[in-house]
């Protein structure tokens, strides 16, 4: 797990939270518990994807100094991150508002 990676997947887990959140009135936690609740389903299903797709094991030294920041690596993070924080979101959400 590389600390770019971690960092993307929070902050698109906390706008993806926030956007289902807004999406509908029955998902909706408020600001704080959307991206609360977002960011840790970021964190959950980035790093799902990241061990499935192996971007967590790399090829070399090489590899491992630049692991963070490859375009490929960074969008995983991101498009995990969102729906991880949408889809987790969603679900409390809907829990917490029946």
């Amino acid at each position: 797990m590389d600390i770019v990676g971690l960092i993307v997947q929070l902050i698109a887990g906390a706008v993806g939270g926030n956007v289902a959140g807004k999406a509908s009135s029955k998902f909706d936690m408020g600001g704080a518990g959307n991206s609360i609740v977002g960011a840790i389903g970021g964190v959950v299903l980035g790093q799902i994807i990241e061990r499935v797709t192996g971007g967590a094991v790399p090829a070399d030294a090489a590899a491992t100094a630049t692991q963070g920041l490859d375009l490929a690596g960074i969008l995983t993070s991101l498009i995990g991150g969102g729906a991880g924080g949408a889809v987790l979101s969603g679900i409390v959400g809907a829990i917490k508002n029946r």
